[in-house]
């Protein structure tokens, strides 16, 4: 681990208010998560307390509406806080990002009464939420998802098992996305459900290859039922209530990719000015020197464009190209920028003294998780030239 502290990233920030809010995030995740981040991870440690910090803090609401607990925070802010939790361990900002995402359905969708009831607690009373939609046979193709939602009276009764859930198996409540009509995506229906629910169980977490510390489990629903009042949205409005979470969602992942990418480039521009190769840095030498301003050209490119899309989403205009645009191209930044960092340190980099390595099976996660970045491209493209021909 090298000893350089790194400079805060120069944010043009709107008001005092979001200097103030970014400084206190900045300090609570120096403080707080980066002292710990590489133990708990190497040990596949969930960091719970620090999810209670950030709710008892008003930090796991930021986007939505204070009526209800929310912070009332723009999301070009929004998203520069899950940046900086992300760079000090990638766990707690993908984490307050998948939160975000469990809370967007009923935030958006949902009735004044549910809102009023569930709101609060989701927001800021330290609850923690998780995203159901794939399942082990429909991930980029999820429309084609097949846990059932079958009506009984005043409740539903949901049977089936979604996969590669976030949290699962720690969550205290998941937003599930079920089938309770014909096949396609207008049979879907969105529920909220509680982690206690009879029947609702997870399986032991997935052995990945990075993101040790973040739980990822297949949930299983066994006749879980749940009253109509907790269903979100009309029937057969799931899917599209699905997808406009992902749009939000895509941004957070963008975000919190910038922020990994920001801690790789810190760690590599420590190392590189401090070690003493033929008489002097190596940042001293040419090649190197490229190395990293490539390294910090393509992470402000990026910062550059997700921002450019959340400001869209604050302004209320359509985003979604561009929110698969940041996740696309963050994403792979993130990917590049960490392997760089591993180049940069030799064999340093390639051992667990220094954290690069981690950034680097960190980084892969990225591309793959709220829509892979090839699902991004063919999302792209139907902006660009419409819908594919059949």
């Amino acid at each position: 681990m090298t000893d350089r502290t790194p400079q805060p990233v120069d944010r043009q920030l709107p008001t005092d208010e979001a200097r103030d809010l970014l400084a206190l995030v900045r300090d609570i995740a120096q403080r707080e998560i980066a002292p710990k981040a590489a133990e708990e991870e190497d040990a596949g440690r969930f960091p719970r307390e620090i999810f209670t910090l950030l709710s008892e803090s008003g930090l796991l609401g930021l986007p939505y509406d204070s009526e209800y607990g929310g912070g009332d925070q723009p999301y070009e802010i929004y998203l520069q806080v899950l940046e900086e939790l992300a760079a000090a361990r990638l766990t707690v900002g993908l984490g307050v990002s998948v939160h975000s995402l469990s809370c967007h359905a009923l935030a958006t969708y949902g009735s004044k009464q549910q809102q009023v009831e569930f709101l609060p607690d989701m927001l800021g009373g330290g609850l923690l939420g998780a995203y159901c939609l794939s399942e082990p046979s429909s991930g980029s193709d999820a429309a084609s998802l097949r846990t059932k939602a079958v009506r009984d009276g005043d409740d539903w009764v949901i049977t089936g098992t979604k996969a590669w859930i976030t949290h699962g198996g720690v969550a205290d409540f998941y937003t599930v996305m079920a089938r309770t009509g014909a096949e396609g995506a207008r049979g879907i229906t969105a529920f909220l459900v509680p982690a206690d629910a009879e029947g609702l169980s997870a399986a032991a977490p997935e052995k990945k290859m990075g993101m040790k510390g973040s739980p990822t489990a297949q949930v299983h629903f066994d006749g879980v039922r749940v009253p109509d009042e907790r269903r979100i949205g009309d029937e057969g409005q799931g899917f599209a209530i699905a997808l406009a979470a992902l749009d939000s969602g895509r941004l957070g992942i963008a975000a919190c990719a910038i922020g990994l990418a920001q801690a790789a480039l810190d760690e590599a521009l420590a190392y590189a000015t401090g070690r003493q190769q033929f008489g002097r840095p190596i940042s001293d030498f040419q090649g190197m020197r490229f190395l990293l301003a490539d390294m910090a050209t393509q992470l402000e490119a990026g910062r550059a464009l997700y921002l450019a899309a959340a400001r869209l989403r604050d302004a209320g205009r359509p985003f979604a190209k561009q929110a698969a645009m940041a996740k696309l191209h963050c994403t792979d930044t993130a990917m590049k920028v960490t392997t760089d960092a591993v180049q940069v340190l030799g064999g340093y980099g390639y051992t667990a003294d220094f954290p690069v390595e981690r950034y680097m099976r960190e980084a892969k996660v990225l591309q793959i998780v709220e829509g892979t970045n090839q699902i991004q491209r063919m999302v792209i493209a139907r902006h660009l030239a419409g819908p594919e021909t059949r």
